[in-house]
């Protein structure tokens, strides 16, 4: 889970040449906060090593999860 990711998605749109999209934000939003992404991953390999076998929980790969927040985001803003 990323903190503040509203204020680091409007500072990635700051950031950009480009008109904004979900593919050039999401790349932009990995050069900008590689923690932010490296935590978001070792979250998500802990949350799937944890897992009980038989049980499952879906929970979207990092790069799913960042991607819909984006659009989401993005929606919102509508540009």
């Amino acid at each position: 889970m990323i903190l503040n990711k509203e204020a680091l998605f409007q500072k990635t749109l700051e950031s950009l040449n480009e008109k904004p999209t979900e593919q050039n934000m999401f790349h932009k939003f990995l050069d900008l906060y590689p923690a932010e992404w490296k935590q978001l991953k070792v979250t998500f390999s802990k949350f799937n090593r944890s897992k009980q076998f038989g049980k499952t929980i879906p929970l979207a790969k990092p790069e799913v999860s960042i991607r819909k927040d984006i659009r989401v985001w993005l929606k919102k803003q509508k540009l």
